[in-house]
């Protein structure tokens, strides 16, 4: 149960830093997240496929690591296996004793779960639409 409150206590926590940030600087924040070590941005959307029934490979997953860290996602445009912008926000938690770091790609995120640095959450705590922007126009 606190994992669940803790989750989705995240998951609000970027949705409200996404808006805040857009809604600030009158457009995408500066950085968003991290994919395969490059930094992306993006512009929150109100959307909200939670209870839609649509079936997860239809979602690629964004990592939220906390503690102020910049979130990781699986997937961007121009991968084979990207999804269009729709995500499954999967929350991790940091093992005791172990330091939270930075990630950049989603298979570190992996190599740190199976070696016990951390968890990944087994249900997302949202799923939802939003488009993803390379920094830097790239």
């Amino acid at each position: 149960m606190i994992r669940r409150l803790t989750g989705a206590a995240a998951a609000a926590a970027l949705l409200l830093s996404i808006a805040a940030s857009a809604v600030a600087a009158g457009g995408p924040p500066q950085v968003g997240f991290y994919v395969d070590g490059a930094t992306f941005r993006t512009v929150g959307t109100p959307t909200d496929f939670s209870r839609t029934g649509a079936p997860a490979h239809s979602f690629d997953r964004i990592y939220v690591l906390g503690g102020g860290l910049l979130n990781v996602a699986e997937a961007k445009p121009g991968d084979r296996d990207y999804n269009g912008g729709r995500w499954m926000v999967l929350p991790v938690t940091w093992a005791a004793g172990a330091t939270p770091v930075q990630l950049t790609s989603a298979e570190q995120v992996e190599a740190y779960a199976a070696a016990g640095m951390l968890t990944i959450a087994s249900s997302p705590v949202k799923l939802f639409e939003c488009p993803v922007i390379p920094l830097g126009g790239r």
